[in-house]
This record gives C-alpha cells, structure tokens and sequence, in this order.
C-alpha cells in the first residue's frame, strides 16, 4: 500500500473531493463557456445581425465542446502536455456518445483517461507513443462503456427536475432555486451541474434566479462593508467571495438563501422565466450578464423554431425584475433587518482587499 501511495505522490494523482468535485469540475464549466457558450453567443450574435461569420466561428466553437471540456479538466488534474493533448479524443469521444449527457460524461471518463495517461507517462523510452495510446484508449474504452448509460442517467434525472418544475412550479421553484444559488456560492461550478444535467426551460429559469439571488443579493447585503466594490466583484463576478465569511460565520447565508428561495417562484408562477439557451447558463447569475444573455438566446431560439412568436415586454421585465431588482430590493431589506436586530455584526460580510 505504501508503495502504490508513493507512486499516485510522484504521478501528482490525487484522489479526492477538492481535485475531482471541484478543480476537475471548474474547469469543466470553463471549457463550456469557451466553446459551447461562446459559440452559442456568438451565433445568436450573427443570426441578430447577419453578420455570416459570427454565424461561422460560433458554430465551430460549438463543435469543439468535447475536447474543450476534456482538456480544460486535464489541466486542473495537472496532466503533462503528451496527455492534456490526447484528452481532446478522449472529450470527443465521451461527448458524441453520450448525448445530452454529455458534460457529466466527458467529466467522469476524462479524469480516470488522464490520471491512466499520468501513471504511465514518462514511464517508458517510447513514452511519446504510449502515452497518447493510453490515455486515448481508456478514455475510448470507456466511452463504449459507460457513456450512453450516463448520458440517459443525466438525461433522465434533468428531464424528471424538468418536468416537476412544470407540474409543481411553487415548491420546485423553491428547491431548484435554492440548492443551485447555494452550489453558485460553494467552491463547485453550479454552471457544470446545470450543464451535466441539460438544466432548461422552467427549472434552468429557477436555477438562474437562484444564481442571481446569490450574486446581487450578496452584493447589496454587503454593500456597507464593501460598497461598489463588492457591487461590481459580487454582483457581476462571483459571491463565491463570501465564502470565506460564511466558514467564520455560516449565519450570514440564511438572509441570501431566503432571497434565493423567494425569487425562484417568483420566476416559475409568476413571470414563467424559463431558460432555453445552453444549459450551462442556467447556472452563471449574473456573471458577466452570461445568465441573461443564455435567456435570450433560448428566446431566439424558441423564435426560429416557431415555439414563440416574439419577445414580448413582459419577457424583458420578468429577465430583469428576476435577475437584478428583486434580489437587489430583497437584499436591502434584509440588511436593514439583519443590522437592526444585530444578525450580523460589523464587518461580517467585508471582502479581503
């Protein structure tokens, strides 16, 4: 046992939650947003406008999305170059067969490819071909193997969140948008859930508004210590700032948690918000506007495809009451009630500098 210990050290594999749940994670969203995402943006952008080669470089970058995601979580697990490179077939393999489950997919058969490439590379004299051989096989032979099983997995299990959000918009609204606006603020990547889970329609536009009652309402709770600052850094980048604080004093949440689990039937009875663009925004807020902009996207899409005639003032107010004024307004009063009763204290929400 020792043995195999000391060889995973010199190999740099490491099994556990923060490398595989967490790096790995991130970084698979990352490779979501630089392919599937952008791509998705940039195709809306040139549908919009005409602009054909918006069309053109968007739609390449959507058909990279394996090898993007594949590679990016390479690089948490600190793969050398000859396997962070073979990973691109392993992401296009995972990918293609698993369909909609795609993302959890790619995840799941990308680390055990490249922690197999790791354990042998530099191992041999031929190590230029046996480590791509390697890792490409793993990842292929399991591709075969598991990826169609967890594809209908991931599939099944979004379909069924899906659908309940549908039939029970109130408490689904409630559930969806709390758990993945407290995933946004947790070290994991609530964009990789929702994308591994194909996260749309009435449940993606939950999942975004919990985001966003993370984000702004965390931006304006704060607003005494941090002031614009934490506006621009919260509010726009990521409350995963607060975590910190949250450690020190895990009280601090409840007020943000309750926004989230407000303005999540906020969004599924009363303005429908859904979210038909990539999945993945469903689960970004209001980071770099991404969230909006996936909803407007799926409004162009539901357009092209005949589901919706057009976008209507209702839909524009419902994205921004939803997105940024009622976790602005709910994140007010609850830095009033919090400082008046002495819930939290001075200098509970402040940032590092």
């Amino acid at each position: 046992m020792e043995k195999i210990k000391a060889f995973f050290r010199r190999k740099n594999i490491e099994i556990s939650l923060q490398r595989y749940g967490i790096d790995a994670l991130g970084a698979m969203a990352q490779g979501l947003f630089a392919s599937l995402l952008i791509g998705t943006i940039l195709k809306t952008i040139g549908q919009q406008f005409g602009w054909e080669v918006f069309v053109t470089i968007g739609t390449f970058a959507t058909k990279v999305t394996g090898p993007a995601m594949a590679v990016a979580i390479g690089s948490a697990l600190q793969c050398p170059p000859l396997v962070l490179f073979s990973l691109a077939a392993v992401g296009q393999t995972a990918n293609s067969m698993a369909g909609a489950g795609g993302p959890l997919a790619v995840l799941i058969i990308t680390i055990f490819a490249a922690e197999a490439g790791k354990a042998v590379s530099k191992e041999t004299k031929i190590d230029i071909i046996v480590t791509p051989f390697v890792t490409i096989m793993v990842g292929a032979i399991l591709s075969m193997w598991w990826a169609p099983s967890i594809g209908i997995a991931a599939s099944v299990v979004g379909k069924a969140i899906i659908w309940a959000t549908e039939l029970q918009p109130f408490l689904m609204g409630i559930i969806v948008s709390v758990i993945v606006g407290i995933a946004l603020t947790l070290p994991i990547s609530s964009a990789a859930i929702c994308a591994a889970l194909g996260l749309t329609g009435l449940a993606g536009g939950a999942a975004l508004a919990g985001c966003c009652a993370q984000m702004v309402g965390f931006a304006v709770f704060s607003f005494h210590e941090n002031k614009l600052n934490g506006i621009v850094s919260q509010g726009i980048g990521t409350s995963m700032l607060q975590m910190g604080n949250i450690v020190k004093k895990p009280k601090i949440w409840v007020p943000i948690i309750l926004i989230s689990a407000i303005n999540g039937p906020i969004s599924t009875c009363i303005f429908r918000m859904k979210m038909n663009g990539a999945a993945v925004a469903s689960g970004m807020g209001t980071c770099g506007f991404v969230g909006q902009i996936g909803v407007y996207t799926g409004w162009m899409k539901d357009i092209t495809n005949g589901t919706k005639t057009s976008i209507t003032s209702f839909d524009w107010l419902g994205m921004i009451s939803v997105s940024f004024i009622i976790p602005a307004i709910l994140g007010i009063i609850a830095s009033l009630v919090s400082r008046k009763t002495g819930f939290i204290k001075e200098n509970d929400l402040k940032l590092p500098d």
